[in-house]
């Protein structure tokens, strides 16, 4: 059997031998590792015992990190009520999308072609402005948590 060198490739922590190939009588070939000194450098560090066990059924405690500015969970109707105190515009976009939508298919069901085209092109301009209120408020948010 011969020496064959191989790279390994070295990484933080951890050296991964690569991979060559050698015959084996038959003309087989199969992977062999052929394993190299880590430099003193880059010795691996002792291995770290944490304090207290891993519980993959919890989140993880980092300290001086709490997932929520507040302190009790709020449901659906305590957020919709913050977030339209925050920007009251997209609700009021939201409400004149669907309204447009709604009588332009009526208008469409009714046989008036014009009014419907009107009011699908009121939609869009609705929609547009929703779009627009939910970027300035993101913008505004923005700025006020700026220091």
């Amino acid at each position: 059997m011969q020496l064959v060198l191989a790279p390994a490739y070295y990484t933080n922590m951890f050296v991964f031998p690569a991979p060559f190939m050698t015959s084996s009588g038959g003309g087989v070939q199969r992977p062999e590792y052929l394993f190299t000194s880590v430099a003193p450098d880059m010795a691996t560090p002792s291995p770290v015992t944490p304090e207290t066990p891993f519980e993959p059924s919890k989140p993880p405690v980092i300290e001086g990190f709490s997932p929520s500015i507040y302190s009790n969970p709020e449901g659906f109707k305590e957020k919709f009520l913050r977030k339209t105190r925050e920007n009251p515009m997209v609700p009021i976009g939201c409400l004149g999308t669907a309204a447009a939508l709604t009588y332009g298919l009526y208008c469409f069901h009714r046989g008036h072609s014009q009014r419907s085209q009107l009011m699908m092109r009121t939609r869009i301009a609705a929609q547009g402005f929703t779009v627009a209120a939910i970027l300035l408020g993101l913008a505004a948010s923005a700025m006020k948590s700026r220091p």
